[in-house]
Order: C-alpha cells, then structure tokens, then sequence
C-alpha cells in the first residue's frame, strides 16, 4: 500500500523474493516509478483501493505516510492481515551490519554525516530508510557490507523483527501528535522501538540531555551497551563537550576536537557531531579520518542551507523544521535580526518554546499556509509585524521587503508542508527559486 519510493522499491524486492506482489495507490503514481513496477512485471492500481485485491493478502507492506486509520488499513487490520514497514520487509533480506538513527531533530543530518565517514573511508555503505533510494530496492539489487539508515517513527511503528546493530537516539520533542491520538507517550514508545530485539554486543546511543528520553529510560528493558552524548556532564563512555572542546571516550584512544573546527556549528550540530564521531569510534574508524569528516561535511538540502545574499540579506532554506524543536534550533543558531517565514498543515504544536527566541531575534513573521490563525494567535503579541502569505514566491517577496540589510530570512516552517506542498524538499526548492528570482 502506498506507491512512492518506500512503496516500489518493497514491491521490487517482494517480487524478486518470489512472492505474488501487486501495489496500490490512492494518488497518480510518478512515472519513473511506473516504469520500474512494469520493468519488473508488477501489477499495480493507481487512483484507488481494489478492497479485494488488498485484503486477500497474506501481509500487507505499508508506506510510512500511510496512517493506521485510514479505512482500508483499518479493515486489514480488523482482518487480522499482518501489516508491516518497508524497513520491516527489507531486512529479513539483509545481512548487512545496520547503523540506525532515530530523534525528532537532527537524524537526516547526523544519518548523512555518518554515510560521509564511512564512505570516505573506502566501506561497502548504503544510505536508506527516510533519505534517499528505498533500502528495499537496494537490497533487491545491490549489495553492501553496511547501511545507514534514517528511521522516522512511522517507520519504526510497523517494524517488529529488525535489529539495529548501532542505535541512536538523538532526541525526544512533541511532534506528529496528530498521527499519535495527541498523546506524546503514543510518540515515545514509537521512537524507542528503535532499540528492539539488540543484544548485548549492540550500542545504544543516545542524549543524556534529553529530558523526554531520560524519562523513559528506565522503563524500557534495553540489552545493548548504552552510550551517552552530552554537552552539560563529563561521561565516562560515549562524548561530551568541556570548555570548547568535545570528546569521545570509546576504546582505548580517545578522540578530542575543539568545537569551534566543526563544519557544522550551533548547539544542536554539536549533538548530531558527537553521536556520528562515537559511531566512527565503533565502527574503528581512526581520530584522522573522523577529524576529516567533522571538518569537511557541509549541511544537508533544506537543512540551514544558506541560499544567497541578496541586497545584504541572507536568506536560508530550513523547510525541513517540519515542528517547533527544529525551528527552536534554527532560531538558537541566529546572530542577526530574522524575517521568519512559518506555517504550514499544523501538527498539535505548541509554539511557547519559541516566544522568547521571537522576542529577542524576530524583526517579522510571514505566515505560508492555508490557515495561519493559530501562528497569528501565539504571536500577535510576540512581534510587531505578521503577515499572511500563500505560496513560496509570495512569501519571499514580502520578506524581502521587510528584511533590512544585515538580516537573515529564515524559512523555518514549524510545521508539515502539506497544505500547500508536495513535500518539504518542494517547499524548500519552492523558496530557493523564489530567492534567486528576486
């Protein structure tokens, strides 16, 4: 169910497993996908569910986009038909070792930066889950020693035998609480099935900072070695910061750095360093090449991508702030007056975090949804000027008149791209063009 890039690429490899395979889509399907389906004989629908073409299957792979209550999820289950993840799926397949990131913020970049390590470093790696190509479909038709997988928590929702060999945890905010009944906890327990089925040769590691993940800690029986990463306490195992310098305690070298060498920079990146620094201590990766690494990695798309400077206004493309913790940080980051472009197809956020940041930094708000009350009603006192705008070249344009020389406009949404968008990389490619067409 669901024929995007998770969808395809586990029809892909269902059907080179042998098993009779068919995939259907509520939406249009994308034509270089229709292509690899015909390529590989599979038959599929688009533009609507056969009921009885899903529910006589023995198990259904959903896509993570796909919520537990849409109708026909809902009778399958009712069924008692097995329903499973793309990710569920690929490694009954997969021999490889995986190294796996999870957290409300920071996983695509810490998940990039690991694959740069390794990759730099001459290993057999892949790069899948919630980035990139469908770790189905690379596991259908490749082969490599090690995969580095980004896990969102609807991934990790269907995902019931897979093991980690490397786990992380970056961090625990309220988000998606629509998909989760408004109950955060529905949301922790689904972040923690990342550390299901490991063993005691297997690393956890995760962020001692963290209240929600402390929290919860103790209440979940986790077998595999546990590593923290800090900036506010020395750790005996695993890495922490002190007087500018961050450090690695994991064998018998230590690695060390100044923070200030670090290509990415704010308090959040120091995090997402320090849980990729210690994997390379894992995967005995040596002080040089992590050094080489950390120092040389540049920002993922649509991650605090600074875009151009026009008229001395900097303009930077963080759509994928898709809730309140990541815009916090990106606002955290900021050392200028801030145009902040927010909005989109709200979550259950609570936008509290964010006042005194608004306060102390935001020259103006441009609002980019369908529905701005809720943006206007949290921050009507909060900053002089909020404006309402409907699509990325308007958006861009209004800023620009706001902004003075020696601002930053900061597309930081707070919110899911969907009212408006495909996804947040449209989002995001949306604004860039926008900007270049000033």
């Amino acid at each position: 169910m669901g024929g995007g890039e998770s969808g395809v690429g586990a029809a892909v490899l269902a059907k080179v497993k042998g098993f009779d395979t068919f995939l259907s889509d509520m939406s249009t399907l994308r034509a270089d996908h229709k292509e690899v389906l015909e390529k590989y004989g599979i038959e599929y629908e688009e533009g609507g569910h056969t009921p009885e073409k899903i529910l006589n299957a023995s198990e259904i792979i959903k896509s993570p986009g796909i919520p537990d209550t849409a109708p026909l999820v809902a009778k399958a289950i009712e069924a008692g038909i097995p329903i499973i993840s793309e990710i569920e799926f690929a490694g009954r397949y997969d021999t490889a070792k995986k190294i796996c990131i999870t957290g409300s913020n920071g996983k695509t970049t810490t998940t990039s930066l690991i694959y740069y390590m390794l990759k730099n470093v001459g290993l057999n790696v892949g790069l899948g889950g919630n980035i990139g190509r469908s770790y189905a479909y690379q596991v259908a038709t490749e082969h490599f020693d090690i995969y580095v997988l980004e896990l969102s928590s609807f991934q990790l929702d269907n995902m019931y035998d897979f093991k980690a060999d490397i786990a992380i945890l970056l961090n625990i905010t309220p988000d998606h609480l629509d998909r989760y009944g408004y109950d955060l906890q529905n949301y922790v327990n689904a972040k923690f099935r990342i550390t299901q089925n490991m063993a005691a040769e297997d690393c956890f590691i995760f962020c001692s900072d963290d209240e929600i993940t402390i929290k919860n800690l103790n209440q979940i029986v986790i077998k595999a070695q546990m590593l923290p990463i800090s900036q506010e306490q020395e750790v005996a195992r695993g890495a922490y910061t002190l007087d500018g310098h961050m450090r690695v305690n994991y064998g018998h070298d230590p690695y060390e750095m100044e923070i200030s060498d670090l290509t990415l920079q704010g308090r959040h990146n120091v995090y997402n360093s320090m849980a990729a620094a210690l994997t390379g201590k894992l995967m005995n990766i040596t002080n040089e090449n992590i050094r080489k690494a950390l120092t040389s990695f540049m920002p993922v798309e649509h991650r605090m991508e600074k875009v151009l400077s026009v008229g001395g206004v900097l303009y930077v493309n963080d759509s994928k702030a898709t809730n309140v913790n990541s815009t916090w940080y990106a606002l955290e980051c900021m050392t200028t007056p801030v145009v902040l472009i927010l909005g989109g197809k709200d979550k259950g956020n609570d936008y509290s975090p964010l006042f005194d940041l608004v306060k102390n930094k935001v020259r103006a708000i441009v609002c980019m949804g369908v529905d701005n009350a809720k943006i206007h009603a949290a921050f009507e006192d909060k900053v002089a000027t909020i404006v309402d705008t409907s699509s990325a070249e308007e958006a861009v344009k209004t800023a620009s008149k706001l902004a003075v020389e020696g601002d930053t406009v900061l597309l930081s949404p707070c919110c899911a791209s969907f009212d408006l968008f495909k996804s947040y990389e449209d989002r995001g490619r949306q604004f860039k063009e926008a900007v270049r067409n000033l």
